[in-house]
């Protein structure tokens, strides 16, 4: 029988997280999608989510990923026990092995070193974790759920890295007052009596657990018509997402979502729900948001506004006892215009140029006699 202390929050009774509800789902679903990277402010779920998924899945396993880990304690080494007692080669499993079939979370993924955030990468796409160090060859499944999250304030993930996470989901700030009273009133109520709120929640809760159990039995057989792939590859396009791993990712996680909703084949709704997911972290800078699959745009108000055009500066006529600017002035106050433009420095006005005045000559210094 659990104890309070061993109930988690209940994934289903999470609040104003949809977006980060329904990436862990598809991962749940695919678990060789990727991994999962959130990137949001203290205090929005990121492990609450992470950890009440882990309740949903068959095995339950959570593995939590230190800072301080090395790839021994990752992936696993020698024995060095049972080599000096026995002298048998034995491998022990690292905390990879730990986490097959459940959720390895890495929280502040951005602060661990690139050579085991690419590790983890490659383990999570593959299901496999491979070993050939100090003479141990060895490989194992490791078809772990990756979850990683990261605070934008302590640091940013390499472009390389950051474009092998299957699914990034960017969770903002709280948005309004009712999301946070709500937010507020669930949080309370479970830490006041956490077995009567998981009680309350046992239903919902089984039921997640039924429909990603039919979604994962249900995936081999989602098949993808011409026109999926003819708009996965549209959206990526239209993006600027360099290579093919977002049309890969995206086809997958559709795939996942149609699972979950019970199809036998993916529809432009599964791609239009998971497009996000797979571009946000992958889009280039100067592309726009992506259409739908029909070529049309989401919302005619996301649309960016057309200029007006400028009015044109009439020349200013000379008057007829006026005599004409000197050669300098009109340098200086061509200077000065140049200089007064925004433009490229984040709109403030570009440093001024100042030229050298003279300055009167020191007068040596001489020593008082003593």
């Amino acid at each position: 029988m659990s104890t309070p202390t061993d109930l988690h929050f209940p994934f289903s009774a999470i609040e104003g997280q949809a977006a980060l509800q329904q990436a862990l789902l598809l991962l749940a679903v695919d678990p060789q999608l990727g991994g999962v990277l959130v990137e949001g402010p203290r205090g929005t779920a990121k492990s609450t989510s992470a950890r009440a998924l882990a309740e949903l899945l068959p095995s339950g396993h959570f593995v939590n990923l230190p800072l301080g880990t090395t790839e021994e304690q990752l992936q696993g080494a020698l024995d060095l026990e049972a080599a000096l007692q026995s002298s048998a080669v034995q491998f022990r499993p690292g905390l990879l092995a730990q986490a097959h079939q459940g959720i390895l979370y890495v929280d502040e993924v951005n602060l661990l070193p690139d050579g085991l955030v690419d590790l983890l990468l490659d383990v999570s796409a593959s299901g496999t974790n491979r070993i050939e160090r100090d003479g141990v060859s060895h490989q194992h499944a490791a078809r772990i759920a990756l979850i990683g999250t990261m605070n934008p304030e302590e640091g940013q993930l390499r472009p390389q890295l950051l474009d092998r996470f299957g699914l990034f989901v960017r969770l903002p700030n709280v948005p309004d007052v009712d999301t946070r009273k709500r937010i507020v009133r669930t949080r309370m109520a479970f830490d006041a009596d956490p077995a009567q709120f998981c009680a309350q929640q046992a239903e919902a809760q089984a039921q997640l657990r039924a429909q990603i159990a039919a979604a994962r039995t249900q995936l081999p057989q989602v098949v993808w018509p011409d026109a999926v792939f003819d708009a996965v590859a549209q959206l990526c396009q239209q993006s600027g997402a360099e290579g093919v791993r977002a049309d890969l990712v995206m086809l997958r996680a559709a795939r996942a979502q149609a699972a979950l909703a019970g199809h036998d084949q993916v529809n432009l709704a599964d791609v239009q729900a998971v497009a996000e997911l797979a571009l946000a972290h992958r889009r280039s800078a100067d592309a726009a948001q992506p259409p739908s699959p029909t070529g049309q745009a989401n919302d005619p108000n996301d649309q960016p506004a057309q200029q007006q055009p400028q009015p044109q500066p009439q020349p200013q006529r000379q008057q007829p006892n006026q005599a004409p600017a000197s050669n300098t002035e009109a340098a200086s106050s061509s200077n000065n215009a140049h200089h007064s433009q925004p433009d490229g420095w984040g709109g403030m006005a570009a440093p001024r140029h100042t030229g050298i005045e003279p300055v009167k000559a020191l007068r040596p210094f001489i020593a008082k006699k003593a």
